[in-house]
């Protein structure tokens, strides 16, 4: 991690679970970060979980990554206050209990999709242009889902009836691979890499009773680490996790 020591990182939904351990294990490992969350105090808490001459390295802004106006506005303040973006971390994702042939379901079906595919592609657009500004060699990083591969008869077990979810983290796939192919037509050497956990115990899961192994979230941080860490030469451009014992 020395190449990024003092470099500026943006993890978005980082005021709980894996946005938040992205965001201690990235400041505790030298960068700047930047944490984007509709609640500020929570990501501002983490500092407790910092080293002590490290916890002025992290820094937190409002933003609803469903809303365009809350992103565009975000990374300006980042640019003018911090000179830009070097990592990108699209964590931020919601899971609406719905099924898609529910009625009346538009407005839960709309949320999931804004903030886990909208969200990602403009925070990346943004982050991009960034990079490309200041000819930085970064690394875009999108936090997916097994279910961003494949739908196991046994997702009901895991997800319920939230359905929007496994088409949104399919698309994560996809612009994943659209967005390699796009930077290699800019001649970029900025990297993108999806991270595809298993069942992680977060908020989204201690909704429900799970009856299953879990990752946690430092485990998915520590892949951002890695990918993080690999040689300028190197792209990690997918990588799955799943917990010991998982049958999906």
């Amino acid at each position: 991690m020395e190449q990024w020591h003092g470099k500026i990182a943006v993890v978005t939904g980082s005021s709980a679970g894996i946005g938040a351990a992205i965001a201690i294990h990235l400041t505790n490992a030298g960068m700047v970060v930047v944490g984007l969350a509709r609640r500020t105090e929570r990501t501002l808490a983490l500092k407790e979980q910092i080293f002590a001459n490290l916890r002025n390295n992290l820094h937190a802004m409002q933003c609803d990554v469903s809303k365009e106006s809350d992103i565009v506005v975000a990374f300006k303040n980042i640019e003018e206050t911090f000179g830009g973006v070097d990592v990108l971390v699209n964590n931020a994702g919601v899971v609406r209990d719905t099924r898609l042939i529910d009625p009346n379901n538009s407005l839960p079906i709309r949320e999931t999709w804004e903030t886990n595919v909208m969200g990602l592609v403009m925070c990346s657009r943004e982050a991009y242009q960034s990079m490309k500004r200041r000819s930085v060699a970064g690394h875009i990083i999108n936090i997916n889902s097994i279910v961003g591969h494949s739908l196991p008869y046994s997702v009901e077990a895991l997800i319920s009836s939230y359905n929007m979810y496994a088409p949104s983290k399919h698309a994560v796939t996809a612009i994943t691979e659209v967005t390699r192919q796009e930077l290699l037509n800019d001649k970029s050497k900025v990297k993108v890499t999806s991270i595809s956990p298993g069942a992680v115990k977060t908020e989204i899961l201690e909704l429900t009773e799970v009856q299953f192994p879990l990752l946690n979230a430092e485990d998915i941080a520590q892949a951002v680490l890695y990918v993080l860490s690999t040689p300028s030469h190197v792209q990690v451009h997918e990588l799955i996790i799943k917990p010991i014992g998982e049958r999906f």
